[in-house]
């Protein structure tokens, strides 16, 4: 019967924490578990941008408002687009990929990682982030990611509260997306679905490389009889699709259409309330410890519902 109790109870505070952090999390504080000679670092990933004005106002921003958080932890980056990183290198400035950057750290002694990557979803750049860490993740104690900024419909949410601050029901807003080749790219679909179901039909959402596309965006607009467009990019940074597909393709061609469009060319991590979701994700994971499918899988096949069914 003590078994039954202990049982029970173990799967209620699992239900609790799952509850609170959508399932695959469970209390762990990285900090409290260090020992004497550990070592903790934060490792910032970024696509990257070969635009000096652009990195300045959202990479570099965001690396710093980690090192206000975090005044205490050593703070270092990566930038995971090889192609950005070579082009970089040509005019003197060296950034080195995520891989790169762990076996540093581990070379340094760090024991302790915290990785927070400011990717907008979570698609193929996560991807190759979890591979890399994969690779190493026998060099260090313990090391954790952070969530994109889109993650949790409770992100979302987040996100929609700050796109729509100053919304005028008589504009139309535009947020365009990297977007990308698999599925991963429903995630923009999502958002522009939450902004409908919020209320705010004079909002869309569109891809450059994804779905939903120009097309698409395009129909909704005309159904929607706005005139007045305000056109943004849907990026981190506002760098070369910023500069030339949005600001060149789509603005050409929604003036084509007989739209009035204004151009507003700021990357997300130029606005300070964005960096504080990406920020709360890094936070989160340095008292929450991601649980695997497997390690769930075991857990409820030692505590879970058919025990519960039985008893």
């Amino acid at each position: 019967m003590k078994r039954i109790l202990l049982y029970i109870m173990l799967l209620f505070t699992t239900v609790a924490t799952f509850a609170h952090s959508g399932g695959s999390y469970e209390h762990s504080d990285i900090f409290k578990s260090m020992q004497a000679d550990d070592k903790a670092a934060i490792l910032m990933v970024h696509f990257g941008t070969t635009h000096d004005d652009t990195r300045e106002l959202t990479i570099e921003a965001f690396n710093n408002q980690v090192k206000q958080a975090f005044p205490s932890i050593d703070v270092r980056e990566a930038y995971s687009s090889r192609i950005v990183i070579k082009r970089l290198s040509v005019r003197g400035i060296y950034k080195v990929n995520p891989l790169e950057a762990l076996k540093q750290l581990h070379a340094d002694g760090y024991t302790h990682i915290l990785i927070q990557s400011s990717t907008v979803i979570d698609g193929v750049e996560m991807e190759s982030l979890y591979k890399n860490v994969e690779e190493v993740s026998r060099l260090f104690k313990d090391i954790r990611i952070g969530t994109p900024l889109l993650y949790s419909p409770h992100d979302y949410e987040d996100v929609i509260k700050v796109l729509t601050a100053e919304n005028k029901k008589d504009v139309a807003y535009i947020w365009v997306g990297h977007g990308t080749y698999d599925a991963t790219t429903a995630q923009y679909a999502m958002l522009d679905y939450m902004l409908k179901a919020k209320g705010y039909t004079n909002c869309f959402v569109g891809t450059v490389e994804g779905y939903p596309k120009y097309d698409d965006v395009l129909a909704q607009l005309k159904a929607s009889d706005l005139k007045k467009v305000v056109l943004m990019p849907f990026m981190f940074v506002a760098g070369e699709h910023a500069k030339n597909d949005i600001a060149g393709d789509w603005v050409e061609n929604l003036k084509k259409e007989g739209l009035s469009v204004t151009e507003n060319l700021q990357g997300l991590g130029e606005n300070p309330k964005i960096r504080e979701i990406y920020l709360s994700h890094l936070q989160f994971i340095t008292t929450h410890r991601k649980i695997d499918i497997m390690e769930k899988k075991s857990m409820y096949e030692k505590t879970g519902e058919k025990m519960i069914l039985e008893y």
